[in-house]
């Protein structure tokens, strides 16, 4: 296609990027959506409420949430929010609750990749699994708490009626409710593309980035670890851990600060893309956004100060690997 005002340029790349994305993340999505319309047609899905139950309940959160969470690691947050929008009709929640979902599938996802790019990285996979599953874990915990004490955010949500899914369908009508709730996706996962750009020319990434900065030096991180620390966190921990990779290949950033920024990027990242999309789907921000970078900063100072005085042969033992 032969655009040549720059305008035009700019809306067919957001617009082909919306179509690519979209095109690899239904791959994932569409065999999701199959799966829990099998669970959930032969009763299966009963057992896995069942086994996950006693987790999801310290999280105040109904056992069938477990398989969101579980589509949520094994595959991305697309797959997960697919699998909540087949479950949640059947297992309906409140604002605080979906809050507290989306804060666990924030902090804890797409593993496959994710716990790769760390183990790229020089970090042990074991370490990275255990530390954010445990503390996607002990967030949702705590974050339940808070709203259960409070009594904050215990109503019914509005928007997410528009996608779940009605009860008593014929097979033909299930198909045609999924293709309208994957077309949302296409439409939302479009607009992020396009949001992001948009905060990237108007210098609010920038702006982000600076705010950010002052704030990572206080854990003691180094200096030359910051810059990519904050992409991470603002873009996204494909980003910011494929800077981190070149910068170890590169010899130019020590093992413990490669260490502390997976670390902290494993807990918190993409702050703005991830957190839009779980709150169009009735996340609150107060979760999503503001207790996951106060959990983060909590967590990584403990970390920081436990560890900071360990020799490199006993960090070595037990976080670093060795890079291929």
């Amino acid at each position: 296609m032969n655009l040549r005002h720059p305008i035009l340029q700019i809306i067919w790349s957001w617009l082909k990027q919306g179509y690519q994305t979209s095109l690899y993340m239904f791959r994932f999505m569409i065999p999701i959506t199959i799966i829990v319309k099998v669970l959930q047609e032969t009763g299966l899905i009963d057992y896995v409420g069942m086994a996950l139950a006693p987790m999801m309940e310290l999280m105040g959160l109904p056992g069938e949430m477990g398989l969101v969470w579980a589509s949520t690691m094994i595959a991305n947050i697309y797959g997960g929010i697919i699998a909540f929008f087949s479950i949640v009709a059947s297992a309906p929640l409140n604002i605080a609750q979906i809050t507290t979902l989306t804060l666990v599938m924030l902090i804890a996802h797409t593993f496959p990749i994710e716990l790769m790019v760390a183990k790229k990285a020089g970090v042990k996979f074991v370490f990275i699994f255990l530390w954010r599953f445990v503390f996607a874990f002990v967030a949702g915990i705590l974050l339940h708490q808070i709203y259960q004490l409070t009594g904050t955010l215990q109503d019914a949500p509005t928007a997410i009626q528009l996608f779940e899914t009605p009860e008593n369908q014929t097979y033909g009508q299930w198909a045609l409710h999924e293709a309208k709730n994957y077309g949302f996706i296409a439409v939302w996962i479009t607009a992020l593309i396009i949001i992001i750009d948009i905060l990237k020319r108007i210098k609010v990434i920038d702006f982000i980035n600076r705010i950010l900065s002052p704030l990572l030096k206080i854990l003691g991180i180094g200096n030359d670890a910051i810059p990519i620390i904050v992409v991470g966190m603002t873009l996204g921990l494909a980003y910011g851990g494929g800077l981190i990779i070149n910068e170890v290949k590169q010899g130019r950033l020590s093992k413990k600060d490669v260490f502390y920024s997976l670390a902290l990027l494993s807990l918190c990242h993409s702050l703005i893309e991830d957190s839009l999309l779980m709150i169009s789907i009735g996340g609150h921000y107060t979760g999503v956004f503001i207790f996951r970078i106060i959990f983060m900063f909590i967590v990584m100072f403990g970390l920081v100060k436990l560890t900071s005085a360990w020799s490199e042969t006993k960090m070595a033992k037990w976080f670093y690997t060795n890079i291929d």
